[in-house]
This record gives C-alpha cells, structure tokens and sequence, in this order.
C-alpha cells in the first residue's frame, strides 16, 4: 500500500498518453521532462536533437520533480493537483499517479531513505512521510509559519532544513520528533537551500536580494554572503564535487560557485527567470528552465555560453534526464 492504497493508474491521464504511440522516440536515456507549471503540461524533448517528442496534461501547477532512491520512477509534483506522478525516467511515460497527496510544492528523501517531506507552500506546512521502501506512510502534518518552499537533509537525516519564504526564515526540522527544532532569519524571501558536501554549511538562495547566504547550521549563524545576482534562486551542483550554479531569476544569470572558498567564480548570462537547471553526466551542458520566456536554454559550461534555446509551455520550472550528473 501506498499511502493507505495501492499505486493507481491515472485513467484520464492515460488516455492523453495515447498520443505517445505515434509520438517521435527519443534515444534511451535521451529524454528531457520540462515541467510546464501554468500550462498543466509536461514537455518531452530530445537531448539531442533538441526536438520535442510530446506535451501532455496532468494535474495543475506541477513545480518541482525528483528520481526515486532506485532510481525506477522519477516523482512529479502536482501542486494545486494535489497528487503525485510517476513516470519512466528514461522515456518520461506515465506508470501511475497516486492522488491526496495535498499541496506537494516541493518534495524530497532524506539521505538514509527513511523520510520523504512534501512542503505546501500555499498551506503553510509540511508532510512528513514514513518511507520503507516501497510504501509511504503520513506520520506528521506539520505547521510552519509562512510559505515553506525548498528543502535540504543533513548526511546523517537527522534534520531537515525548510526555507519559509513568507516569513524569511530557516526552519531545522528534527526528523525522529517531527518537531521543528528552531528558526532562524535568514533574509528575504529565501528560496533554494544546498547542503554542502562536507556538510558543513547550508548555502541559501535569497530571492528578495542578490545573494547566498552561507548558514552555519550547527551554530544557526550567517557566516558569508556570497554576491550573486538580484533574485538568487535555486541550486545544481556541477557533479565535480567543487562546483555549484545557482540561477539569479531576477537578474537573467547563474553563478557558478567554488564550495571550497565559498566565492563565485564566474557568471553565465540566462535572460528570461533562469530557475532550475539540469547538468549532463559528462559535465559539458546545462539545461536551464525560463521561467518568463517558455523556453529552455542549453549552456555550453567550456565557454559559458547558451548554445540552444527550445519553446516549451508557459512558466517551465522543474527539469530533469537520466544521464545527468551526480548532485555533489
């Protein structure tokens, strides 16, 4: 079981699916998922042709999106479609959908696979889930003060770092309590949160400003804030083990961060709300959504130049392939 019921098939959905039979195929492997989140829409493109295979509905504003730990499915987030979808992560088919999963604005696992959280930004709380595998299990709905947005684990899962976009803060949320732990300012309107890799220090994207502020988790202090561009955002890292981009959506830019001196260290021009970005697994390009252009740019990282840019639906956000880097 799988929250109380067994993983359904989506009949309505499915039906759109039926397009996918006469629809191009792309390489194994080769497929990009675009989350269209105004648009109720997936669009599936081709790595290498740069041509779309398929757009198709599902439930409204699908933001954010992740691979299961087995890496079998790759989970889409219904927001305000109050469900979750699960698709091939190869060819981005539909396997299944599971419903009454409320206001999934963004999901994760913690490190050790014991605990999945789905954070309702529009209902200012998170769901924590028991995860054993296979099943997820509801074992706490848990209030948080303002528009809880992005997430982050320490290594050990002891603790999951929520930002509160509301009410520009960074809440620690003790995992085996279900309990927030403590809060803390953070600046305005704070956004994507990355642990380090040597899980050290959280790097906050503060959307309100034009900086990562570097947090001190153990010691629930700013110790840096690191220049970027106005509306820093989100996080990738470069799968280098050194490097991570967060996008600037206000300021049409990512910067590309050292995490060993915790300086930026170069800057890519996106124009059009660069949000989340996707990095391929031999390091060569990044592909970055536009929030406000429909569109998709594909970066050459050599020259840090865009290369590419592909129409998809209105505000494209959450993007993903299969042959992608390791987010280290």
């Amino acid at each position: 079981m799988f929250v109380g019921r067994s993983l359904i098939a989506a009949c309505g959905l499915l039906a759109a699916f039926s397009s996918f039979a006469a629809a191009p195929a792309a390489a194994v492997g080769n497929t990009v998922v675009v989350l269209n989140s105004r648009d109720a829409t997936i669009t599936l493109l081709d790595q290498t042709t740069y041509k779309e295979i398929n757009t198709f509905p599902v439930g409204k504003e699908p933001h954010h999106l992740m691979p299961t730990p087995d890496n079998k499915s790759l989970i889409v987030a219904a927001a305000t479609g109050n469900a979750l979808l699960f698709l091939d992560p190869k060819s981005g088919q539909l396997q299944s959908q599971v419903k009454d999963i409320v206001d999934p604005y963004q999901i994760g696992f913690s490190p050790n696979q014991k605990w999945f959280i789905a954070n309702g930004l529009r209902l200012d709380r998170i769901d924590i889930y028991g995860y054993d595998g296979k099943n997820l299990k509801l074992a706490k709905r848990l209030p948080l003060p303002s528009m809880p947005s992005h997430m982050a684990f320490t290594a050990d899962s002891a603790l999951a770092f929520i930002t509160l976009q509301g009410s520009d803060e960074l809440a620690a949320v003790d995992l085996a309590t279900q309990k927030v732990k403590w809060t803390m300012p953070i600046g305005k309107q704070p956004a994507g949160v990355y642990m380090t890799p040597d899980n050290k220090y959280l790097l906050v994207g503060v959307m309100g400003s034009d900086y990562v502020a570097v947090v001190d988790w153990r010691t629930q202090k700013i110790v840096k804030k690191i220049k970027t561009g106005d509306g820093a955002h989100n996080f990738r890292p470069q799968g280098d083990n050194r490097h991570v981009f967060v996008s600037n959506r206000v300021a049409g830019s990512i910067n590309v961060l050292d995490l060993n001196t915790l300086e930026s260290v170069g800057s890519i021009a996106v124009p059009g709300g660069p949000d989340c970005m996707e990095v391929t697994a031999d390091g060569k390009t990044m592909w970055v959504t536009q929030r406000w252009l429909k569109r998709v740019s594909v970066v050459d990282l050599a020259t840090r130049t865009v290369i590419k840019t592909i129409a998809v639906g209105r505000s494209p956000h959450g993007i993903y392939f299969n042959n992608r880097a390791s987010e280290l």
